[in-house]
């Protein structure tokens, strides 16, 4: 989602495994876009609608993290902190 190279990657399941999942499509992201998908959006929020890059990419919290996260060294470990949106329920 960030073009930043190199990186490790990990496996996003764009549809959540608890949701049906398990053999659904996937996405290779960097470590840092993962964990900020899962901080700002809720399993729930991801199967119902957040379920391709294009969706991700297009919420207003995620564009602002890209443009930022874009700019940081591939090498730098990014701290991720959780939404105060998810908090809600």
């Amino acid at each position: 989602m960030c073009h930043r190279s190199p990186v490790k990657t990990t496996e996003h399941h764009l549809i959540p495994k608890q949701f049906g999942g398990v053999n659904g499509p996937t996405a290779l992201l960097c470590n840092a876009c993962h964990r900020q998908i899962h901080a700002l959006f809720r399993n729930e929020e991801l199967a119902a609608f957040y379920h391709s890059i294009d969706r991700l990419q297009e919420h207003p919290d995620m564009e602002k993290y890209l443009r930022w996260v874009k700019k940081q060294d591939p090498e730098k470990k990014i701290t991720t902190r959780k939404s105060n949106r998810r908090k809600r329920k």
